[in-house]
């Protein structure tokens, strides 16, 4: 009888668990989580929020790193066309998808992202990290130290933010990210597929606006 009392306390106890870590988890990331988010072949289930209107017929999946050069200058010199032109007009929305492979504070500021997104903040954090990126890899911009400091100054709940980033709430959500861009054949950032309602091209590397908009014009 004992040993049936025990056998039944453990099942309660794991029951109990069970709807602890369901409860522990955020609606941002049961939203993302859903893996029927698709564009054309790419699952961005466990990418980023779409920016722009999720209706548009054309959507822009981007693999990046927070550490790439590259994509920081597709940040500032290119991107800004595009919204303009594409994202706030409503033809076109965008979707980030992490291929965060440079270094081990790559892999950290992805996760932050996140973090900043369990509190409504993710573009303003994305943002924030390409505007603040430094040259060198893994040269301390983008530690854990200074990534809670970039979420202090967007006024994050910094209770909630530091227990999400050390915690590696996130770490498995990004390592799916990276492994679509292998699936996909992206082997650097930024990579770019550009999904319409005829299927989707490839773009690799930095490209200017001209050549996003040689692509986009026809699919509109």
């Amino acid at each position: 009888m004992r040993k049936k009392a025990v056998v039944l306390g453990s099942i309660v106890a794991a029951i109990i668990v069970g709807i602890a870590v369901s409860a522990s988890s955020s609606p941002t990331e049961t939203a993302n989580l859903d893996v029927g988010r698709m564009h054309g072949t790419i699952s961005t289930a466990m990418g980023s929020a779409i920016l722009g209107d999720p209706s548009a017929p054309i959507t822009i999946v981007e693999f990046g790193d927070y550490q790439c050069h590259q994509c920081y200058n597709w940040f500032h010199n290119t991107k800004p066309a595009i919204t303009r032109d594409y994202i706030e007009t409503g033809k076109v929305n965008l979707v980030f998808v992490d291929l965060a492979f440079l270094g081990s504070d790559s892999l950290k500021a992805a996760q932050a992202s996140y973090c900043a997104e369990d509190q409504g903040k993710y573009w303003d954090y994305h943002d924030l990290l390409y505007n603040s990126q430094e040259s060198k890899i893994d040269g301390g911009w983008a530690n854990s130290e200074r990534l809670k400091a970039f979420a202090f100054s967007l006024g994050l709940d910094m209770n909630l933010f530091d227990s999400c980033l050390d915690s590696g709430k996130y770490s498995k959500r990004v390592q799916y990210n990276i492994q679509q861009a292998k699936d996909h054949g992206v082997g650097g950032t930024p990579g770019f597929f550009i999904v319409g309602p005829d299927g989707q091209q490839q773009i690799s590397g930095a490209q200017p606006f001209s050549v996003f908009k040689q692509i986009l014009d026809p699919m509109i």
